[in-house]
């Protein structure tokens, strides 16, 4: 008799030392719940949430590596011992329910300092309460409304590679087994890639080898303190979007060369250098950046976009065009959503005990 197939969704999944119980990653989403860059009981219950619900990766949102890298005062950070402390107890319960935890280190760039999304999300200046000075590769204002960034210096911009470095070392500590680096969405490290924000005329700006600089720098910094049987991610924009901006052919060479240092999957999304770029929004309308990549470096992918029902998650696994599903909002309106695929695709996952009363 030919044993069942078992959805690809479903199937068990190793990088390095790490092994997942299938294919489902949550995605990092800011929650602007924090003080002080501290996680609270909102984190707690909101990553552990998505634990409870089956998925084999639950990512940490955006988190800072320093106080004016956050977005937002409401922002996450690790620059802190205190905050160490604070994760411990998360990751302690990812784990216990079978997922992995992992975080997404982040420097927000010319686009932090700005006010809670549901407060409407503007920028704040310097001299306003839960403001800062903004850095960026170049002195030019992501919109209008925002600060002039102040231009990095040389000297800024090794600080910048010692902050990822120990906020990589705090992130071991805090108990996370996997590190994603934030290059993507208009942030700092996308910034410096984009020559749409970098405008620079030394050796971190104008050919693809110089913007490239910075981003390898800090994948290089953070492997070498990163242990090497844990996971490094990498989340890019694949494309600004735009002529003239960051493409996917730059995407896959700065990917070719990121995977010579030891990154292991590549999170790709796409947009957010500059506001008001018209996008072709629709379902997985993102998969095929995750293909081209895949394809072309053999580095292993991670698809996001509209992805909502679980037999397009399957199918986007099957074609080849990515390794992992990553889901952002569907989580939020189900956390339950693996549970729900589990039995759309006709596999039998196990429950937590808790639950299994309501598993029919």
């Amino acid at each position: 008799m030919v044993a069942a197939k078992v959805a690809k969704l479903f199937s068990p999944f190793n990088i390095r030392s790490l092994g997942f119980k299938n294919r489902i990653f949550v995605s990092p989403m800011c929650q602007y719940s924090a003080l002080e860059g501290m996680p609270s009981e909102w984190h707690l219950v909101h990553l552990g949430s998505r634990a409870v619900g089956g998925a084999a990766l639950v990512m940490c949102e955006a988190t800072a590596v320093s106080p004016i890298g956050r977005i937002s005062a409401g922002d996450l950070g690790i620059y802190n011992d205190e905050q160490v402390t604070a994760f411990q107890k998360i990751n302690q319960f990812i784990l216990q329910q079978g997922a992995v935890p992992a975080i997404q280190l982040a420097h927000a760039g010319r686009k932090a300092s700005t006010d809670l999304p549901w407060k409407g999300g503007r920028p704040i200046g310097p001299d306003q309460q839960n403001g800062w000075q903004t850095v960026a590769p170049s002195a030019l204002p992501f919109g209008e409304g925002y600060q002039t960034p102040t231009e990095l210096t040389e000297p800024q911009i090794k600080n910048l590679i010692e902050q990822f470095r120990t906020a990589t070392e705090r992130s071991l500590r805090a108990g996370f087994k996997v590190v994603e680096l934030h290059m993507a969405h208009g942030y700092l490290l996308h910034e410096f890639l984009s020559p749409l924000s970098n405008h620079r005329h030394d050796q971190y700006g104008g050919s693809l080898e110089n913007r490239m600089r910075l981003p390898i720098e800090i994948c290089a910094a953070v492997r070498k303190v990163w242990p090497n049987d844990l996971p490094l991610f990498v989340r890019i924009s694949a494309s600004d979007w735009v002529d003239g901006g960051w493409s996917v052919a730059e995407s896959i060479e700065f990917v070719k060369a990121v995977k010579k240092i030891g990154v292991d999957l590549i999170d790709v999304s796409s947009g957010g250098a500059i506001p008001n770029v018209k996008m072709n929004i629709g379902p997985g309308y993102q998969v095929s950046f995750a293909a081209k990549i895949r394809q072309a470096t053999q580095v292993l992918t991670g698809a996001v976009g509209m992805i909502t029902e679980s037999h397009q998650a399957e199918q986007i696994l099957e074609e080849g065009s990515a390794d992992v599903i990553f889901l952002a909002r569907e989580l939020l309106r189900d956390p339950y959503w693996p549970l729900r695929a589990a039995r759309e695709l006709k596999v039998n996952v196990a429950w937590p005990p808790q639950y299994e009363r309501a598993k029919l």
